[in-house]
């Protein structure tokens, strides 16, 4: 029995003709095509949607998004890699007309465009809440950390480039001292060459000095904490598998199709004061008069909640673990939940039925709150002990407070709705991360923001191409724009 073989390399094919015979018609550079030709690409931002009358003729934007929302979606994201598959790819060569720019013109379209990536994700949106794919009116909120192009090495804080000065003081002491003894021995000779060695070395601590010395100036004179060499806006944070420098990824994923809503890039370390931003961009973009949000206990911030109910958004997002009903020194006492609030009466109930008052302002790093003690029901009462190791208990009543309680009583009366956060939006990172999106190959921040809008837009095209299909969704598009 002989093998399955391809005819010979030499012999004449009658192929197709045409290009597009080669493109399977539910294929989905098709709608890709369609997509990017119903765009306003000035109305966005892009550049040179516009051709000059005069000079060499550039390459046409569009063409240019077509080749990276083909790159997005198949996982290719480095202009190299985009560059050879202009050449090679059937599929990416019907797309963009068999064009082939160079990397460098591929990395600067993407360059110049940061802004316009943004603007074409809203417009997706606005495309998919057309076709009836957002439910608006569940939104789940979640973030996590993506990779910088900076290694952990070249990030500094302040600590790190003190005590890095500090030991290049110390070395260049003693190839000091090691110079002046061989100056002592050879008097009025010629520099030897371990001489020449200790001087090279010395002057480049020096240089290196003067760079460290540059950098905790320029710390002090920001505020800022932390310094990265390669990308200045990267931060050192804790991500799902250690530390890294990155940023922080927020994302607001609607919860009828997973779609995501709202996208942001930032520095802060923390989720804490990001839920407000994220909740209110997620509603602009749907266009609705309420919202109902979750997210996990990492967004619950008092301030933040109240600026929800605000802004007509529900927020439901439980209380971090706490330290109530425990002392400094960890005994067990009567936590604060066992005290009553009478909001008309400006006081606390105690267990006891005793009222606590309003006694001086509290002022934390991040809040204002009102102290409330009664001292001498305290000084008098039985379970005294079970309360408190002090002379007297006291309970502190933080600004906003009544909107942590209004969530906590909502996250008691839903409990599901905290199942379905995990369900929503964590699957979102899973997929981007599968796709090789974890990690920033632009530098800055307002660069990867850019760079993240684009990973979103794909996220939710592919999503959207799996709904419907690639046909029935060019036929929906091409309705929804009519």
């Amino acid at each position: 029995m002989s093998y399955l073989r391809g005819p010979d390399r030499a012999e004449v094919q009658l192929l197709p003709a045409c290009l597009d015979d080669y493109v399977p018609a539910n294929s989905p550079v098709r709608f890709i095509d369609v997509y990017v030709e119903g765009l306003d690409l000035l109305a966005l931002g892009f550049g040179r949607a516009v051709a000059h009358t005069t000079g060499r003729p550039p390459y046409h934007p569009a063409d240019l998004l077509r080749l990276y929302l083909y790159g997005y979606l198949y996982r290719i994201r480095s202009s190299r890699r985009l560059e050879a598959e202009a050449g090679r790819n059937l599929e990416l060569m019907w797309l963009i007309r068999m064009i082939r720019p160079d990397f460098k013109t591929i990395a600067d379209f993407r360059k110049e465009n940061i802004a316009a990536f943004k603007a074409l994700f809203r417009q997706f949106n606005l495309l998919c809440r057309k076709l009836n794919l957002f439910s608006a009116e569940l939104v789940a909120i979640d973030g996590t950390k993506f990779k910088a192009m900076n290694n952990r090495s070249r990030n500094f804080t302040h600590g790190q480039l003190a005590e890095l000065i500090q030991q290049i003081d110390a070395r260049i002491e003693s190839y000091l001292a090691e110079l002046e003894s061989r100056d002592g021995e050879a008097e009025g000779a010629a520099a030897q060459p371990k001489e020449q060695a200790l001087q090279e070395k010395i002057n480049q601590l020096k240089e290196r000095k003067g760079r460290y010395d540059q950098l905790l100036g320029e710390l002090q004179q920001s505020g800022q904490t932390q310094a990265s060499l390669t990308d200045i806006d990267a931060r050192n944070m804790k991500g799902p598998h250690g530390h890294l420098v990155g940023y922080n990824v927020q994302v607001a994923v609607d919860s009828k199709h997973a779609l995501i809503v709202a996208e942001e890039v930032v520095q802060d370390r923390s989720d804490c004061a990001q839920l407000s931003a994220m909740a209110i961009a997620a509603k602009d973009q749907l266009q609705v008069t309420q919202l109902q949000v979750v997210a996990d206990k990492g967004y619950h911030s008092a301030d933040q909640l109240a600026a929800c109910e605000q802004a007509n958004i529900e927020p439901v997002v439980p209380r971090a673990q706490s330290t109530g009903g425990r002392t400094t020194s960890g005994k067990t006492v009567l936590p604060k939940q066992d005290f009553h609030f009478d909001a008309e009466a400006n006081l606390y109930r105690c267990p006891q039925g005793h009222a606590l008052h309003p006694y001086r302002k509290r002022h934390g790093r991040e809040a204002k709150g009102m102290i409330y003690e009664n001292r001498a029901a305290c000084r008098a009462c039985p379970i005294k002990e079970r309360c408190t190791t002090a002379p007297w208990r006291t309970i502190t009543r933080w600004e906003n407070e009544a909107a942590a309680e209004r969530c906590a009583q909502r996250v008691a009366q839903r409990p599901k709705i905290l199942a379905r956060r995990r369900e929503i939006v964590e699957h979102v990172f899973g997929t981007l991360r599968q796709w090789g999106h974890d990690r920033f190959l632009m530098r800055g921040l307002k660069k990867v923001r850019g760079e993240f809008s684009l990973s979103a837009l794909v996220y939710n095209l592919k999503r959207v191409l799996n709904i419907f299909g690639c046909q029935t969704l060019m036929e929906k598009a091409r309705a929804a724009v009519a």
